[in-house]
């Protein structure tokens, strides 16, 4: 029964802070989309905060490679994708797939306030 006990308080704290990070997403998905009338125009005032807020460049893995994020951009099908660079070679890669380092930039918050904009759509 102690165990249970011990068990039950380290989830208390997590689960608060879990929240308390929900709603720090959710504020900034407000503060992006506030005057937004439609979905495109939420995904363009995401983008505006991302693409002001990010530190870039930042370097993160695809596939074991280590890549540079140089800027986020909005493609033809209205995604925010990362533009990434290594060597010589560009890739755009969907915000959403973006694998972020350990040591996140700043403004990588606004990452997950879209991911989170995102499942809820």
């Amino acid at each position: 029964m102690g165990n249970l006990q011990k068990s039950a308080k380290r989830k208390g704290p997590r689960k608060r802070a879990t929240r308390a990070g929900a709603l720090h997403l959710e504020r900034l998905i407000a503060e992006a989309t506030v005057d937004c009338y439609n979905e495109s125009e939420e995904i363009a005032g995401i983008f505006t905060m991302l693409e002001e807020e990010l530190a870039v460049p930042f370097m993160t893995k695809l596939l074991g490679v280590e890549v540079t994020v140089e800027r986020v951009d909005l493609n033809d099908a209205g995604e925010i994708v990362a533009v990434c660079r290594r060597g010589r070679e560009h890739q755009r890669i969907p915000v959403l797939d973006l694998p972020l380092p350990e040591r996140r930039p700043r403004g990588a918050e606004w990452i997950d306030a879209y991911r989170r904009w995102a499942q809820g759509r």
